[in-house]
């Protein structure tokens, strides 16, 4: 029954590592990695010495090449990440541990941390590149050390750690042919953030009074308390004028953007109405041809009348009687012609008769 039982333990471990494997770049999120044993590796698999070329080339599966990789890793970031990434792909076959040290040894060789042991050893559990966390790791590497977690090689950047009295703390490393080198991260470090939060502390003080600390948690004098508080009391006054100036400047824009809306349909409007004006009034437009429509409406309904002092169309010259039809006075008017046609001809006897009396009367 007890080796029944352990083999079903261990074939769900295999089949939750195959899953993993099958999973590839899209597995689940895992546990965190484990913490070291106090006692080390406890590992019934010979640890038989490896040599770069051989770790190269791939071990078989139940012996992973165990790659070392230290540090204080205060204030992880990326250039931490990066660095464990380079170790963890030292080698097809590779499990990282991962050694921290105390801020016993820290604060003896190196100086004061921003985060505790135990905050530091918690973020390195839970990056994705860690098999196994080394609490209390030493600040040399010793033969011992090396034996009880039966360690392969030693990553680390190929740059001399002077430290404790040494002018590099990985010689003997090298010396032994266990050290394999990682690339430095450029333009990120603790020592850089470190660098960022002391040149910006007024801020970070400033911003955390603003937050609820206290002057006390924050180590600040009465004096400087006050200071920063009246800071923000100007910052926040500026802060509104700036509010008040952006509104201003937003209604401006608002009121010159509907003047110009309204000056636009003004145009639009004043085209329009001019269109329509020449359209009614113009030359072509409705109302001439509405008034050469009266017109002739007018003359058709009127009389047909012909220019005045017209001899041939005069309704008068039409009625007027010949001149032989008025009868003649010859007491009245003057001497006739010859040839008029109510004097009497020569010759006839009434023509002789009157002769006396015309001739009297021209006298």
């Amino acid at each position: 029954m007890a080796r029944r039982r352990r083999g079903r333990g261990g074939n769900a471990q295999q089949q939750q590592a195959t899953q993993n494997q099958r999973r590839g770049p899209h597995r689940a999120l895992r546990e965190p990695a484990a913490f070291a044993k106090p006692t080390g590796c406890d590992s019934e698999v010979p640890h038989e010495k490896l040599t770069v070329a051989q770790a190269r080339k791939g071990t078989p599966a139940h012996r992973p090449v165990r790659v070392y990789a230290d540090g204080i890793f205060d204030l992880f970031h990326s250039g931490h990440a990066r660095a464990l990434m380079q170790a963890k792909n030292l080698f097809p076959n590779a499990h990282l541990i991962v050694g921290v040290c105390s801020d016993e040894l820290t604060h003896k060789f190196k100086g004061y941390t921003v985060m505790t042991e135990d905050e530091r050893y918690e973020a390195l559990r839970h990056c994705r590149y860690v098999d196994e966390v080394v609490r209390d790791a030493p600040w040399t590497l010793t033969t011992e050390f090396l034996k009880k977690h039966k360690i392969d090689f030693v990553a680390h950047d190929d740059i001399p750690y002077t430290s404790a009295g040494s002018e590099d703390v990985y010689k003997h490393i090298k010396e032994a042919g266990m050290f394999v080198a990682t690339q430095r991260t450029e333009g990120i470090s603790t020592s850089d953030l470190i660098t960022r939060i002391v040149r910006d502390y007024d801020i970070y003080v400033r911003r955390n009074l603003q937050r609820g600390y206290t002057a006390r948690e924050l180590n600040v004098g009465f004096i400087k308390e006050n200071k920063y508080r009246l800071q923000n009391q100007v910052d926040k006054m500026k802060e509104t004028v700036r509010t008040v100036e952006e509104k201003s400047k937003h209604f401006v824009y608002r009121v010159e953007e509907k003047s110009q809306d309204l000056i636009h349909k003004w145009e639009e409007k004043s085209r329009e109405f001019i269109s329509n004006f020449l359209e009614l009034f113009g030359p072509d437009g409705a109302w001439h041809a509405i008034q050469e429509q009266s017109g002739r409406m007018l003359q058709a309904l009127s009389p047909y009348s012909s220019p005045r002092g017209s001899p041939s169309s005069s309704p008068t010259r039409r009625r007027s009687v010949s001149p032989n039809s008025f009868p003649s006075f010859p007491s009245a008017s003057p001497p006739s012609s010859p040839s008029s046609p109510s004097l009497p001809k020569k010759g006839t006897r009434s023509s002789r008769r009157s002769a006396p009396a015309h001739s009297r009367h021209i006298q």
